[in-house]
Order: structure tokens, then C-alpha cells, then sequence
């Protein structure tokens, strides 16, 4: 019966759907659980620092259930999506309203499109591999599928990784800088697979174009059945949903870095560079992404096993509490940077 607290993940889109339904004051729906009602739980709400007991690990991966949680997470973005675009095509709404469930709409794209597709991309069944890049499709950052596997995973915590946050560097600088360094890493990791292969990058088994053929179909597709006007709303929802994901890497991964030896190769990845939450409501809500020190320590390890893991830094705050503060740059310094420098000296010094 425990397990049964992950369907409040459903929340959010529940709450997507009925700012589109009532309008008005609503529309902004899913806004308000991710950054006004989370943030408030989170404050009164303990934390929660249990694991599972590792001998019961194998029943919970072989539980469907978990996997299913997932699945139901594709109808209901593309239902999402269609109720919205049927809204924004009927025009009997107000600027204010349709600015509202934009945002509404982009939030779920980050939340399912992105956050969900990211579990299931780290998975080598090709069906979840299919699923991964149709969500992926919806925020227009199918290359995240390269990048974030091949190219995070290897560098994260160094300079070489632009999905993380040097101290000092403000959201904003942070966000362009990623969304851009990240999408050409991809080009330059597929480049280098094609390669390896003797095949040339304008060959027809290059992901990147597909990728790019995919997402134009999407929105081609937007426009036939909805009308070319939709179109715009589509790509808004899309860039709301990475612009999030890349405040969620912002958060994540804030001024730690891994040494350099000298070989001149970083230290291995470990439980030390990632920043964790404890909140167990934000944990729910993202399928346990706030544990994300075991992610990177385990990439292969599903979502309902993740471990908290006493070496990792904490943040003050939650995912999405955090999420607020980074956009006001001075607060997040003064917050964080403590926090940072008392970890590298806490490190230093062990």
C-alpha cells in the first residue's frame, strides 16, 4: 500500500487538465502544485532519509507496477497537449488565460516530457527507448537522449559538462549556456559514433537528423489538424518545459567538481557530486529524481530503488523551492555558496 503514494505524481497533470477545463484564475493549473502547493508541503512536511532494505530491491524491480506508473504518463501528455491546442484553436479564451495554460502545458512537458522520458531512457528495452524520445519529441529536445547518457553521464561535475552549474555563474547565463553547449555536444557524440563506424554525418543512420525530422513532423502535424497559429504555443510549451529541465540541472549540480588527478583524468564519478533532497513530497512528484546522487553514481538503476546516500550534499530546500530561489540569483548565492564551500572544505579536510 505504500507504494500506492506515487500516484500522487498524477497531481500535476490532473491539475494541467483542470486549468485548461475552468480557465480564469486556474489556468496557470499545474504552476500552482509545482512551485505554490510542493514548496508549502515541503515546509511543514518532515523529510524522509530511509532506504529500502537491499534484500527486498529484486520484488520491487520486478514489480510492474512501477514501470506502468510510467507508461500511463504518455496518454496523458499527448491528451494534455490536444485538449490544449483544441483550447488555443477555439479562441475563446483571453491572452492572460492562454499565457496561464501555456505555462500550465509547459510544465507537464517538463515534468513527463523530459523528467519521465529521462527514466525511461536509461533503460536498454527498445520499447521504453521509444517511449523516451516520443516524449522527448514534445519539449523539442529529443537530442537530450544523447546528451544526457553519453555526454553528462561521462562528464558531469567538470567543466566539460555544460548541464553543470560553476559557482558563482547566475541561472540565466546558466540556461543559455547548456541549452546551446548541450545540443552541440550531442552533434559532436553522434559525429563520433558515426565515425567509429566509417559513415559519414550526413548519412542516413545519423540520430541528430532524424531527431530533427521527427520534431518538425510534430509541429507540421500541430498545424494541419489545429491550424498554423497553434503552432507558436506548441513551441512555447516546449521551451518552458527544457527551460525548467535546465533549472533543475542548474540545481542539481551547483559549484561541485570532481578533482583532476594527474594523469590529467577527473576522479571517478561519485555519491559527492550531486545535490539531494530529502523532501519526500518533491521525490514523489518527480519519480525520485531529488536522489539523484545514486542516479549518477548508478545510471542503470530504476527510479523505485534510488538511495539516499549519507555522503551526498543536501540542499536547504526542495527541488522546486530551490527551483524559485535560483531565479533570484543574490538569494541563491547567498544560500548556496556557503553551502558549497562548507562541502569542499568538509571534503578536503576527510
Amino acid at each position: 500500500m505504500k507504494d500506492l503514494k506515487y500516484l500522487l505524481a498524477y497531481i500535476a497533470p490532473l491539475a494541467a487538465y483542470l486549468g485548461i477545463y475552468y480557465g480564469g484564475i486556474w489556468s496557470p493549473g499545474a504552476i500552482y502544485v509545482g512551485y505554490v502547493m510542493i514548496p508549502l508541503l515541503e515546509l511543514v512536511l518532515p523529510k524522509s532519509t530511509d532506504n529500502l532494505p537491499v534484500e527486498t530491491e529484486p520484488r520491487r524491480l520486478s514489480n510492474r507496477f512501477f514501470d506502468f506508473l510510467l507508461y500511463l504518463n504518455i496518454p496523458l501528455l499527448f491528451g494534455l497537449l490536444w485538449y490544449f491546442f483544441s483550447t488555443v484553436e477555439a479562441g475563446l479564451h483571453s491572452t492572460a488565460e492562454i499565457i496561464g495554460m501555456t505555462f500550465n502545458v509547459g510544465i507537464i512537458v517538463s515534468i513527463i516530457g523530459i523528467n519521465v522520458a529521462h527514466e525511461l531512457g536509461h533503460r536498454n528495452n527498445p520499447i521504453e527507448q521509444t517511449m523516451n524520445k516520443m516524449l522527448l519529441m514534445t519539449a523539442l529536445y529529443m537530442h537530450f537522449n544523447i546528451e544526457h547518457n553519453h555526454g553528462h553521464h561521462k562528464n558531469v561535475a567538470t567543466d566539460n559538462d555544460p548541464a553543470s552549474a560553476k559557482q558563482g555563474e547566475n541561472v540565466y547565463g546558466f540556461v543559455v549556456r547548456s541549452t546551446v553547449g548541450g545540443y552541440l555536444s550531442a552533434w559532436n557524440i553522434e559525429n563520433k559514433r558515426l565515425e567509429k563506424l566509417g559513415l559519414s554525418v550526413l548519412h542516413w543512420r545519423n540520430q541528430m537528423i532524424w531527431f530533427h525530422l521527427i520534431q518538425a513532423a510534430y509541429l507540421i502535424s500541430v498545424g494541419l489538424i489545429f491550424g498554423w497559429m497553434v503552432v507558436p504555443f506548441a513551441i512555447a510549451a516546449a521551451v518552458l518545459g527544457f527551460v525548467m529541465l535546465e533549472i533543475i540541472n542548474y540545481v542539481e549540480h551547483y559549484g561541485l567538481r570532481r578533482k583532476k588527478l594527474p594523469s590529467g583524468r577527473y576522479e571517478n564519478v561519485s555519491p559527492c557530486h550531486s545535490w539531494n533532497s530529502d523532501h519526500e513530497v518533491g521525490r514523489i512528484f518527480l519519480y525520485e529524481l531529488t536522489r539523484h546522487s545514486d542516479h549518477h553514481y548508478k545510471a542503470n538503476r530504476k527510479y523505485q530503488i534510488l538511495r539516499r546516500m549519507d555522503e551526498s550534499p543536501q540542499l536547504p530546500h526542495g527541488y522546486p523551492t530551490s527551483m524559485l530561489i535560483s531565479l533570484v540569483p543574490p538569494l541563491w548565492f547567498h544560500l548556496m555558496d556557503k553551502e558549497v564551500n562548507r562541502y569542499n572544505n568538509q571534503l578536503a579536510t576527510s
